[in-house]
């Protein structure tokens, strides 16, 4: 007893408390690490695919990882840097979002936080010492879904209905022509722009006007494009997400942007202390598991068997490095 009492005296009870609990394997609430806190700035609805899908990436670590989540979403340009410095100033550690049509405003804020990790979805690079990026390298399955889409046609007419003729956005549809003319060299492309990330009914009405034209697949780069498909029972290809239920009976498949391996990677290096400005535009690729082609569902047994063999065999190149898809960020125009 004299020498637990020495130990008391000599170490205090709070010391003793957590030699104790080390022994014992027992922690009290307040030492254990907090929660990494993250949050996501999106200038477009969540319901638009492109942020829909870094939504669904930190829902998932949110339950796996266990970070807190929070998002703000519609946020205009004039609003950006006010929403970012709140999340900054309440302590939140990693900061993430789409900073297209915010990229100055974005940056600014970042420099003045350099405690603070910050990875955007950019069309420019990356800043020190805080500021990385990422983009939807999803030209690959474009490509496939091209393919599939040359093959289809019957009228020998294929279209694009997307978002502004960006760099982002061009070599998307590039790519999916590209594919088409592989396997079909008496394919065309009508493409159109709607100007806007999210504008449903001008997409929609760009893609009426390409059926009326002769188009009988389309790539829906944009939402909107699948409803004016399904309602003239014309074939599509969706973007960014499985949208087969949008149009179970018209919507083959399409390219699938999977978040999950950036926003992983972002988190760990935050994690661990060691997170950097880079571009982590490399976890989209589908080496990386950060994009594929979407489930043909009803189209497993409606899809010729030749054609689901050659976008099989240039999937498997494209995964062992011996096929490479270009990228070609130029604008596009119609045949």
């Amino acid at each position: 007893m004299k020498r637990f009492k020495g130990v008391v005296n000599g170490f205090g009870m709070s010391a003793l408390f957590l030699v104790v609990a080390m022994v014992v394997g027992f922690m009290p609430a307040a030492a254990a690490a907090e929660p990494l806190k993250v949050a996501a700035v999106f200038e477009t609805p969540i319901e638009e695919p492109w942020v829909n899908q870094i939504h669904v990436a930190l829902v998932k670590a949110k339950k796996e990882l266990g970070i807190v989540y929070d998002y703000s979403e519609s946020v205009k340009s004039a609003d950006f840097a006010r929403v970012m410095r709140e999340y900054a100033e309440k302590d939140y550690q990693l900061i993430t979002g789409d900073a297209f049509g915010a990229e100055r405003i974005a940056r600014r804020v970042a420099r003045d936080y350099p405690d603070v990790a910050f990875v955007f979805g950019s069309g420019i690079g990356p800043a020190e010492p805080n500021f990385g990026v990422f983009d939807n390298w999803i030209h690959e399955p474009a490509y496939l879904s091209g393919m599939i889409a040359g093959k289809m046609t019957q009228s020998n007419i294929i279209g694009v209905v997307a978002a502004m003729p960006i760099p982002e956005v061009n070599r998307l549809s590039n790519a999916f022509y590209a594919g088409a003319k592989e396997v079909n060299k008496d394919v065309k492309c009508k493409f159109s722009f709607i100007g806007s990330f999210f504008d449903p009914p001008k997409a929609k009405e760009a893609a009426l006007a390409q059926i009326e034209a002769g188009v009988d697949v389309i790539y829906a780069e944009r939402f909107g494009v699948i409803e004016a498909a399904a309602e003239k029972g014309v074939l599509a290809i969706s973007n960014m997400s499985d949208q087969s239920s949008l149009g179970p009976d018209t919507v083959i498949t399409g390219p699938v942007w999977d978040m999950w391996p950036t926003i992983k990677q972002a988190i760990s290096l935050v994690k661990a202390g060691v997170y950097t400005a880079q571009d982590f535009g490399g976890f989209s690729y589908m080496s990386k598991g950060g994009s594929y082609l979407a489930p043909y569902h009803k189209f497993e047994a409606k899809l010729p068997a030749e054609v689901k063999e050659l976008v099989e065999k240039r999937k498997k190149e494209i995964l062992d490095g011996t096929f490479r898809v270009d990228i070609d960020e130029s604008i596009p125009k119609s045949d």
